[in-house]
């Protein structure tokens, strides 16, 4: 008797420290993912607009940086009251400028233009009010090219990037500056379509890669791709071709679906409000989590990728709307920006489904990744829709 006592003791002792252990990892991922909402409250963490209009050896042009971005770089809040006013940026005026001149170069390829700046002024974009600032360039010089280097935030916030357009004669081209490449070239009399391609495709791939909302909408509906429902549990599937099957179906429609409003928006034939694209990017990102913890959609878990990827194409149609298409060469830019995204979503899938196959059949997959992983990925999603939706 007293040995069945024993064992009975033992036995809760395992499964409380077994209840405890879960409880430790579902902190654990919380604080993890938690700790980037900051950073991460949209899918775009940080970018800057440099527009320039050449005329000879002269420039006209404005830099555009987040509010927000501003105050980490030169201090906007000088009262330190959480709020910032206008006349706390006009007197942050030379600041701004001393930064700007610091972290911008402008120049023609072997000297730099001489800038001088207007006073700032302050536009409202869709995620939040920019400090604009309009400025002059004199570059001594008739303009065949331009050399770029684009430095700002990124000792800050290194996914920071600047967008770029570019005007000369009523011709337009834009690219993507920053991100740690130095000085940047563009040829002004001669516009090409292959590099519109090349910056497009590139911006596609580091929109889905710093897009961390998109990703974890994609993961949630992939992490159960290895496994199957049967008997209230999850178990792992037998073969690689039925998980193979799985993941094809939900990457496959989510990328037609995104591409289909990704298309629509970029051409203006539909756009829908930010505040309400971004919530309910937030809130299937929910519901593609909580599916895992409370299965009602196993087999059919394409429709929901379908479904709210739609949404998500009008996300990823936010970026394009602030880069614009360029007039020359509007289908192959949206053709390679989708690609690009494409590019970007299945480098993540290769990263971490394979290692998701090998370990499909364990403790740890099936618990603390499918259970409290889901929990902390909705979790997370949940923050996010609070934020958005009271803007």
């Amino acid at each position: 008797m007293t040995r069945l006592w024993q064992l009975r003791c033992h036995g809760r002792a395992r499964a409380a420290a077994g209840a405890a252990a879960n409880v430790v990892r579902c902190v654990a991922l919380l604080c993890l993912l938690l700790a980037g909402v900051p950073t991460a409250q949209a899918h775009i963490a940080s970018n800057g607009f440099l527009t320039l209009n050449v005329e000879g050896s002269n420039l006209t042009g404005t830099i555009e940086l987040a509010m927000r971005d501003a105050e980490l770089a030169v201090g906007l809040d000088s009262n330190r009251d959480g709020k910032i006013t206008w006349g706390e940026v006009r007197s942050h005026q030379r600041d701004l400028e001393l930064y700007v001149r610091s972290k911008l170069s402008i120049g023609d390829g072997t000297s730099r233009c001489s800038t001088e700046f207007a006073s700032v002024e302050v536009n409202e974009r869709v995620d939040g009010n920019y400090l604009w600032l309009p400025f002059t360039a004199a570059c001594g010089t008739q303009l065949t090219r331009l050399a770029l280097d684009y430095r700002l935030m990124q000792d800050i916030d290194p996914s920071h990037r600047g967008l770029l357009t570019v005007t000369k004669w009523g011709a337009t081209q834009t690219g993507v500056l920053g991100g740690g490449h130095g000085e940047q070239s563009v040829a002004l009399d001669h516009p090409s379509a292959w590099r519109a391609f090349a910056e497009y495709l590139g911006t596609g791939v580091w929109h889905i890669w710093s897009g961390i909302d998109h990703l974890l909408f994609l993961l949630s509906l992939l992490l159960p791709a290895v496994l199957r429902r049967r008997e209230q549990h999850w178990e792992a599937v037998p073969l690689a071709k039925p998980a193979f099957i799985n993941i094809l179906k939900v990457v496959t429609a989510f990328t037609v679906a995104h591409s289909i409003t990704l298309s629509l928006a970029a051409f203006d034939v539909v756009r829908l409000p930010s505040r309400l694209t971004e919530s309910v990017i937030a809130a299937s990102i929910i519901v593609a989590a909580l599916n895992n913890i409370f299965p009602k959609v196993t087999e059919g878990r394409w429709r929901i990728a379908f479904a709210f990827g739609l949404l998500h194409g009008f996300g990823f149609a936010s970026v394009l709307a602030d880069m614009g298409l360029p007039p020359g060469a509007r289908v192959v830019s949206l053709v390679a920006f989708n690609l690009g995204v494409e590019v970007g979503q299945l480098a993540v899938v290769m990263a971490v489904m394979p290692l998701a196959y090998v370990v499909r059949a364990s403790t740890f997959y099936r618990q603390t990744v499918m259970k409290w992983g889901s929990s902390a990925i909705a979790a997370l999603a949940f923050v996010w829709l609070v934020q958005r939706a009271i803007g």
